[in-house]
């Protein structure tokens, strides 16, 4: 009879990247920018304060500020050690995008590191 070995995670799991970003989208569905802010890297942190991070989110990404269904679509592990989730989203807008986030560990948790849109030309 073989007797299993249990092995600890040796790194992050890459699965926690997408639930940090599922996360901040039901922070913004609430208008919750305070904890929607949690999410963000050091590096965006450090770029932009909390009112400006609203401000940028509501202007430049109203269908993620805003969004009525999201879903992940891809997860990669790139050679940097990041995470790149490619994400759907349709917006209350009515319009699709396509996210890209860049995910980085960041102490004991994926931070988000930054994000890019394109049209997106149907869900799944």
């Amino acid at each position: 009879m073989a007797v299993g070995v249990a092995h600890a995670q040796t790194g992050p799991d890459p699965k926690a990247a997408a639930e940090t970003v599922m996360k901040q989208l039901e922070a913004f569905r609430r208008d919750d920018y305070d904890t929607a802010y949690t999410f963000a890297s050091q590096q965006i942190r450090e770029l932009f304060d909390r009112a400006s991070f609203e401000r940028m989110v509501k202007g430049g990404y109203p269908e993620i500020a805003r969004s009525a269904f999201a879903i992940v679509a891809e997860t990669v592990l790139a050679a940097d050690g990041h995470i790149r989730l490619r994400v759907k989203v349709r917006g209350a807008n009515g319009i699709g995008v396509e996210a890209i986030y860049d995910m980085v560990w960041e102490g004991d948790r994926w931070r988000i590191n930054g994000v890019v849109t394109r049209p997106d030309q149907g869900l799944l």
